[in-house]
C-alpha cells in the first residue's frame, strides 16, 4: 500500500484557468507534475485551489456547496465549486470579496487585501467541508501567505490537525498590502514574531514566519535573498532562518514549447534539424518588415517592459553598437517610459531595430524559433522562463549572472553571462557571442548544447516531494 501525501496547493492564477504571468505557468504545471511522481510506494494527492475570478474559464464546474468564516459580529458566506484538469482535483472559492474585484490583481491594494485574506482564510475550511485533510499546505507568494500563517495561529488556539507548510517565493520584493485590520476583523491574532515591525503586518512576511519551509524558485535567488540587496529589508530574518530556506529552479512546459510540434512557427524542427531553423529566421525578417539577411545577427527582448528587466541596458547598448552589424526585435509591454524609448530606439534605427508593444504569445514564439540571441541582463530574476524557452528553440541567451539566469546559462556552453549592471558589460557579452557566431560550427554546437538541457517539470518535482518528506518527517 503506497503512503499518501495529501498537498493543498493554493495559487492567485493557473493556467488553463486564467493566467496573468509567470505564477499561471508555475501553478499549472507543478501541481501535475506532482502528481505524475505518484508510484507503488508514495501517492501524491495534490489538489489545487483558487480564487474563482469572473474571468476564470472552466468547463464541468460543480457546486460543492457553501460554509461561512466568521468575520466580526457575523460571517461571511464562502462559496465553493470543483472540476478536474486531467484527473487532478481543483477547486474554486467564491464570495463577496473575491467579486468585489474582477481582475486577478487590482491596482486598488484594499480590494486585493480583502480578497486574498479572504480567499486565504477559506481555503484553510475547505478541506473539513470536502472530507480530506491535507499534510503539506503549499502557498504562493503573497496572495495565498495568510493561509500559512493562519494555519499555525489556529493550530496554536485549538491544536487542530498539524499540516507542514510551505511557501513558493516567485518575487520577494511583492509583500502585499498591510493587512492587520482585516486580520483583526477575522479574529486571526497578530504573533510576536522576529520580523521587523515594518513586516509584522504584511501577508507574505507572515507566511515566510509561518512556513516550515521556504522555497526561492533558483538556488541562486535563495541566496542572494539572504543579502541586503536583494533582501528587501527581510535579509535579517531570513538569514535567521536560512537552513529553511531552498532554491529549487522552475520548470517549463516542455511539452507545450516544443519547437518540433509547436503550431505558432512556420517550419518545425529539434535538435537533430537545426538547419531546418533558417527557415523561421527568414520569416521572423520578412514578418517584422526586416532584411532578409541570413548572416546577420537578429538580436531580441521578449521582456515586460520594466527597469527589473534590464530593458534600458538593451537600448544603451544597441545604441553603442551602431557601427556593428544586427538587427534587432523587442516584444513586451509595460512601463509606457520604457516603452516610449522603444519606439524612439526604433526611429533611430528604423532598418535594423522592430518594435510591438503588445503581448502576443505566437510573435514570442516565432521570434524565441527565428532570432539567434535572447538578450536578458535582468537587474534581478527570481527564475525566468524566456532564457529557458530560448534554449528549447535554440536561440542562445545572453543573460545577466542573476538568479535563476546564474542557474540556468553556462557561460559559453549554452549562452553568454556577464556579471555588472552597465550597458557596456552587456555590449561586450553581446560582441563575444557575435564572435563565435561567425562560426557557424562553434555556434550550432551552443545551440546544441541549449537544446539538449532538461528543464522538465519532473526534476523540479523530485525536489519538492524530498522537501515534502522532509518537513513531514520532522
Amino acid at each position: 500500500m503506497p503512503k499518501t501525501i495529501n498537498v493543498l496547493f493554493l495559487a492567485a492564477e493557473a493556467d488553463p484557468f486564467i493566467k496573468v504571468g509567470g505564477l499561471g505557468d508555475v501553478a499549472g504545471s507543478l501541481p501535475r507534475a506532482l502528481r505524475a511522481l505518484s508510484n507503488d510506494d508514495i501517492n501524491l494527492d495534490v489538489r489545487l485551489v483558487l480564487p474563482y475570478h469572473p474571468a476564470v474559464k472552466a468547463d464541468n464546474v460543480r457546486p460543492l456547496g457553501m460554509f461561512s468564516i466568521p468575520r466580526g459580529e457575523s460571517d461571511v458566506q464562502v462559496e465553493a465549486f470543483e472540476t478536474s484538469h486531467n484527473g487532478m482535483p481543483v477547486y474554486f472559492i467564491g464570495g463577496d470579496p473575491i467579486r468585489a474585484n474582477g481582475s486577478v490583481y487590482s491596482l486598488d491594494s484594499k480590494l486585493d487585501a480583502e480578497k486574498y485574506s479572504f480567499f486565504s482564510l477559506a481555503a484553510l475550511e475547505l478541506p473539513r467541508h470536502i472530507n480530506w485533510l491535507p499534510d503539506i499546505i503549499h502557498g504562493n507568494d503573497w496572495h495565498t501567505a495568510l493561509s500559512l500563517y493562519g494555519s499555525l495561529t489556529k493550530r496554536w488556539e485549538d491544536g487542530a490537525r498539524q499540516a507542514a507548510s510551505v511557501i513558493t517565493l516567485h518575487n520577494l520584493p511583492f509583500m502585499g498590502p498591510n493587512v492587520s485590520t482585516i486580520l483583526e476583523s477575522y479574529d486571526v491574532k497578530l504573533a510576536q514574531t522576529d520580523l521587523p515591525d515594518w513586516a509584522r503586518v504584511m501577508p507574505l512576511p507572515l507566511g515566510l514566519w509561518a512556513s516550515d519551509a521556504i522555497v526561492a524558485v533558483s538556488p541562486t535567488y535563495g541566496k542572494e535573498i539572504l543579502t541586503p540587496q536583494y533582501g528587501c529589508g527581510l535579509d535579517d530574518f531570513l538569514q535567521i532562518r536560512r537552513e529553511t530556506v531552498h532554491g529549487i529552479i522552475n520548470g517549463l512546459d516542455t511539452d507545450s514549447f516544443n519547437p518540433a510540434d509547436d503550431s505558432a512557427l512556420g517550419v518545425n524542427f529539434d535538435i537533430e534539424s537545426l538547419e531546418k531553423r533558417d527557415a523561421n529566421k527568414a520569416l521572423l525578417q520578412e514578418r517584422l518588415g526586416l532584411a532578409r539577411e541570413p548572416k546577420t545577427p537578429l538580436l531580441a527582448m521578449v521582456s515586460r517592459m520594466d527597469v527589473q528587466k534590464g530593458v534600458d541596458l538593451v537600448f544603451a547598448a544597441l545604441k553603442n553598437m551602431k557601427r556593428s552589424n544586427w538587427q534587432a526585435v523587442i516584444l513586451g509591454t509595460g512601463d509606457p517610459k520604457l516603452e516610449a524609448a522603444a519606439k524612439k530606439l526604433q526611429t533611430l534605427f528604423p532598418e535594423r531595430v522592430k518594435v510591438e508593444t503588445r503581448y502576443d504569445a505566437g510573435l514570442a514564439r516565432q521570434i524565441y524559433a527565428g532570432s539567434d540571441m535572447l538578450l536578458m541582463p535582468s537587474r534581478y530574476e527570481p527564475c525566468g522562463l524566456s532564457q529557458m524557452i530560448a534554449m528549447r528553440y535554440g536561440c542562445v541567451p545572453v543573460v545577466r549572472a542573476a538568479g535563476g539566469l546564474n542557474d540556468t546559462v553556462r557561460q559559453g556552453i549554452t549562452g553568454f553571462v556577464f556579471e555588472k549592471i552597465h550597458h557596456m558589460s552587456l555590449v561586450a557579452a553581446i560582441n563575444s557571442a557575435m564572435k563565435i557566431y561567425a562560426d557557424r560550427d562553434k555556434w550550432q554546437s551552443i545551440q546544441r548544447a541549449g537544446m539538449a538541457q532538461d528543464f522538465s517539470w519532473e526534476n523540479s518535482a523530485k525536489q519538492y516531494l524530498e522537501l515534502y518528506q522532509s518537513i513531514i518527517k520532522t
